[in-house]
């Protein structure tokens, strides 16, 4: 079967620019959870392209489990852990005591998401269209 990893990169890119949209429109726990999404997506079209497998939603997972030799840096992982903090509880009103969601994101962590997401995004860009 043909790889695929260009169309998960292209929908990652696409889930990137929904969440700097969500950015400017307030929506911030909407931002956070975009940018965690396209990072997920870039990471398993990186995997795909090196006809590996990827299971599971964690990004910070899927870049530690990276070959070494593709250059993952301290700083990216640590993006992965940022990220996957805006998996669950920014769309699920049960992850937190009181409130909805909305309540507990901010303009600041929405840009922190993007920022991590670009830096994910363009690291398994670089590695797929080497």
């Amino acid at each position: 079967m043909a790889s695929r990893s260009r169309d998960w990169l292209e929908q990652a890119k696409r889930d990137l620019e929904h969440g700097r949209l969500d950015l400017s429109s307030g929506y911030h726990e909407w931002a956070c959870f975009s940018a965690q999404q396209s990072a997920e997506l870039a990471l398993k079209a990186l995997y795909q392209h090196l006809s590996a497998e990827a299971w599971g939603h964690s990004v910070k997972g899927l870049v530690d489990g990276l070959p070494p030799e593709l250059g993952v840096t301290p700083e990216l992982a640590d993006c992965g852990r940022i990220l996957d903090r805006f998996y669950i509880p920014t769309r699920d009103p049960n992850g937190f005591d009181y409130g909805k969601p909305a309540d507990y994101y901010t303009e600041s962590d929405s840009e922190q998401a993007i920022r991590c997401g670009e830096a994910i995004v363009q690291f398994c860009e670089e590695r797929i269209y080497k």
